[in-house]
Order: structure tokens, then sequence, then C-alpha cells
């Protein structure tokens, strides 16, 4: 079964079920056991579902012999779950020990969107993955389950906030994951971890059910280990939702489905493709943003805060990956004046700060407990509020301001000048430079540095993780897509990230399975069960 799983592909062993090699039982046993031997040094599996999973695997089981039986696209496929994302009668932990209270948990009363696309298409459910509290780091560690480590090195980071996901799938603990991006959650972990993940146009697949950071700005995506394995996940995840006012017209704005379709060989050849000189001067807008009542000195604060060089390593392993295009017949632009410094600048003014409360109690409304379906609830019903970071508060974002005011969206007379007219403007500078280079999309590094090493000081203090500077992206809503492109010289994977236009995801898809196909950097980890940093495998005390 070693040989036969790993790494295998959806397609691959729906063959092998057509041919009772093995059954789902079989199957979702093999993935358990992976877990029970490796979980306790990676710590990868907030929580195990192993009851529900083999049960749902003996239904399937049965449910293959019945005459005029028709698998969905994901059955029998053993997959993971982000703690931010609901999941009926489990705990929705979202990383942070606050919602595992006795008597206070935030237990889902429903599934997420996405929750109920996956299972409904046969996938089975394995576990929940760690992420750090609220998602609000570009690490892995959390309150509620301790630190995940990457899967190539137990000791580096596996980015955040997806890092869960990105070691169970990496590491063949599930063949499929969800994680959720405010700022680079999905994107960057994948590029820690060897794999491909997809950051959707913003209203291609729901976000409602799923624990906000930032509801202006979250999204949520497949992870996979190729490709044609994210295409599949995300065709079933798109989808219209009357919970999520942003998927309103998507079927009709969106490339179809499925997005299988666009699995095509020669895909890069006469595509032309630019990189944005602010990711390689290290700028990148600020993340949730600098909102209008903040003074030139706070803007030109956060500004230099936010400010990531790029490693010298990355530069070099990028240009690699550059040539690797041009090779397969792409035409790869590098230019000062492409989306310049200024452009980082003017995205910055996109501010998301005041709206925070808002999309909390949004979420809490529909997928809160029994005791509380908002903030002010949830603070009446355990005593104290709940963090700044979520709802806002005193000191909120990168300049902590102590003058932003909580207010809903709908009726803020401010949105415009904080929020919608920053966005509009920089979303017509972004298509008027692919307009004005004829360009199919930009192509950069998804981080900024290799994974660090964790059990030491990086600069002179506690690693905050694998910075990136694609949070733009959420900022404008526009799909990316990051994937494998090569390993740095100490072992660790490297991968980049290609955007495009609004609802053009599925020409994302096809240019990085062309460039997989060329390449084929994807190789697995090997993983260990004992040795290294054994402190890891203890749970937070309770």
């Amino acid at each position: 079964m070693d040989h036969d799983l790993l790494d295998i592909t959806i397609d691959h062993l729906h063959q092998l079920y057509r041919k009772h090699r093995y059954t789902v039982t079989q199957v979702v046993q093999w993935h358990l056991d992976r877990i029970a031997r490796y979980n306790g040094i990676y710590r990868a599996v907030q929580t195990i579902t192993a009851k529900s999973a083999l049960a749902e695997a003996a239904r399937e089981d049965a449910e293959a012999k019945q005459p005029g039986f028709h698998p969905g696209l994901l059955w029998g496929i053993p997959i993971v779950i982000k703690s931010n994302t609901s999941i009926k009668g489990l705990v929705t932990t979202d990383g942070w020990r606050g919602f595992m209270l006795p008597g206070h948990e935030l237990l889902a009363p429903r599934d997420a969107t996405v929750t109920s696309h996956l299972l409904g298409a046969g996938a089975i459910l394995l576990g929940i993955t760690n992420m750090p509290d609220f998602a609000a780091s570009d690490t892995t560690r959390s309150t509620a389950f301790g630190r995940t480590g990457n899967a190539y090195d137990v000791r580096f980071s596996p980015g955040g906030s997806s890092g869960g996901t990105v070691t169970s799938v990496t590491g063949n603990l599930a063949m499929l994951g969800t994680g959720t991006d405010t700022g680079n959650s999905i994107r960057m972990p994948v590029s820690t971890s060897n794999l491909v993940g997809i950051f959707p146009t913003r209203g291609l697949v729901s976000t409602a059910g799923i624990a906000p950071l930032d509801w202006q700005l979250d999204n949520t995506g497949p992870i996979a280990r190729t490709v044609s394995d994210a295409a599949i996940a995300l065709t079933v995840m798109a989808g219209q939702d009357p919970l999520d006012p942003a998927t309103t017209g998507s079927a009709t704005q969106a490339q179809p489905g499925p997005y299988t379709n666009y699995l095509k060989p020669g895909s890069l050849k006469d595509k032309r493709f630019a990189v944005p000189a602010f990711i390689l001067d290290g700028d990148s807008p600020v993340f949730q943003g600098v909102c209008a009542n903040a003074t030139p000195e706070q803007f030109a604060k956060a500004s230099k805060e936010n400010f990531t060089a790029l490693k010298p390593e990355t530069r070099a392993a990028f240009m690699k990956a550059v040539e690797e295009l041009r090779d397969a017949g792409a035409t790869v632009l590098i230019d000062p004046n492409i989306l310049p410094d200024s452009f980082a600048d003017t995205a910055s003014h996109i501010c998301t700060l005041p709206y925070l409360r808002d999309g909390f109690d949004k979420f809490l409304a529909t997928f809160g407990p029994v005791q509380y379906h908002s903030a002010a609830e949830y603070e009446r019903a355990v005593g104290k509020p709940l963090p700044q970071v979520i709802i806002g508060g005193a000191k909120t974002g990168l300049f902590e301001s102590a003058s932003i005011q909580q207010s809903t969206l709908a009726s803020d007379s401010n949105a415009a000048a904080n929020f919608l007219d920053h966005k509009s403007k920089v979303l017509a500078l972004y298509n008027a430079e692919l307009d004005r280079l004829h360009l199919d999309g930009f192509v950069y590094p998804a981080a900024q540095m290799p994974p660090p090493d964790e059990t030491m000081p990086q600069d002179g203090q506690l690693s905050g993780g694998p910075h990136s500077a694609t949070g733009w992206d959420n900022m404008l809503g526009v799909p990316a897509i990051s994937f494998p492109a090569g390993f740095y010289n100490n072992g660790l994977p490297f991968g980049i990230e290609i955007s495009a236009r609004r609802w053009h995801d599925g020409d994302l898809i096809s240019w990085a399975y062309d460039y997989e196909q060329h390449t084929h950097h994807r190789r697995p980890p090997v993983l260990v069960d004992h040795g290294l940093l054994p402190t890891s495998a203890q749970p937070p005390s309770q």
C-alpha cells in the first residue's frame, strides 16, 4: 500500500477502486495510520475524526456494490479541513483556545458551504488541521494545539496560516485539504511544502461558515499535490451561495467548469507574463490597509514595517523558474516600471479595518453556537470580549490607530473614502498594466524568503514565518495559483505564483499544469516519527 498510495492522485486512486485493488476503508485506514504515526512530531492535524471517517468509508464501500452506482468527483478521497471552517457538530477552534472553553465551545450548528460541497462529492473527512490563532500569522503556532512543523524538516516553518493543511497533504496524511487566505495563507504555505494552492477569484467559492479574520479579504481554496487534483477540488468547491453575497452572478462571470477541462499541455506557449517590480523591491501593500484618518507619519511607519526584502537565494530560485517558463514558450517581462513601488503605496489605502466586527458578527449569527450569535453575546456569556484582532479595538491594524470606529460596511458613510474607491482605483491600475503590456498575468515568488528554522532566532527574534508580498490579490479579489518550482540548497521547497484577471481561474490552472508537466518538481518528503524536537509532541497544557 505504501508503494501504491504514496503521492497518489485522485484519478489514479479512482482507477484502483474500479479495479477493486483497495476498498475505501483500506485507503482511509492507511491514511489514519500515517496520522497516528507522524502527527505527534509534526502536529498537523488538531482533531482526528477516525470513527466517523471509517463509518463513512464503510458506507461508501457498501454503496459501491449497488446497481447503477455513480461516484462523486471526490468519492473515497481522504481530506482534511482547516480549523476555522465549520463542520457540523464539531468545534470550530479557529486555532484559538478561547473557542474551546468548556461550556462555551464554538460548536458548529451546520457545515460551512465548502464543507458540504466536499463531503457531498464523496470526500471523507479524516480530521481538522492546525492553524495559528484566528489565521493571524505567517507561521503555524496556535494556543489550541501548539506548533506545526514543515514536513521536509520539522524544525522549519510550514508557513501560515494554512500550515496544518500543507503539512498534512504534502506528508501524505491526506490527499487534499482546504486552506483559507486573508493575505497569503494558501499561496505562501504551499510554496514551503511543494504543493499546489488555488486562491480563486473572490466570489467563485463561498466563504460562508468560515470564521473570518477580515471578511473583505478572506478567501478559501483547495490545497493539493498536483494541479489536476486541485482542479478537481475547485470544481467541487465553486458555486453560488445565498449565504455569501460575493458569489452572486459568479456562474455567468467565471470561466466554466469543470476545471479539469483546462489541463492542457502546451498552454504556456505564446503567453505573456510580467514580474511586479514592487515585489522584487520588497514592497507590499500594508496588510488591511491604512485608513483615511491616518497621519502621513503613521502611513510611513506602517509602510516601513511592512517592507520585506526579497532574499538573494529566493531571487536566484525565482530567476531559474522564469527561465523554465520561457523554455515552455512563455514571455516573461522584468522591468522596474511594471507595477512599481507606487502601486503598493496606492493599494495601502484600501482599508478594511473598520469592518472587522461586522464580519465576525455575521459569521456568528449563522454559524455560532447556542450560547452566542454575536461578539456582544460572546462577551456576556464568557465574561470577557473577543480579541481585538477579529473585532477591532483600541489598537487596530499595523499602524495601531486608536481612532478607528467599527461600523457596518453597508451603512458606513466613510466606506468609499476608506475602502471602496481605493479598491476600484487599484483594480483599474492592475487591469491597465495587463492591457498596456498585452499580458496574460503576473508571475512572482510566493514568499520573499525560504522557510525559516524555528528552533533558533531569525534576525534576532523568534521567527514569524516566511513572509510574502502577495496580500494585494486579496485586496483586489483577483485569482492566483501557487505551485512547486524547485528546491533551495538546503532541500526545502520553493514555489512561484501567477495571478490573472478576475474570473480567469481556468487559465491559471492551464498555465500551472503546463509548467508542472515541463518540470516535475514535486518530490514527497521523508517523514520521521521520533527524534526531532520531541517536545513538539506535547499538547499545550489545559
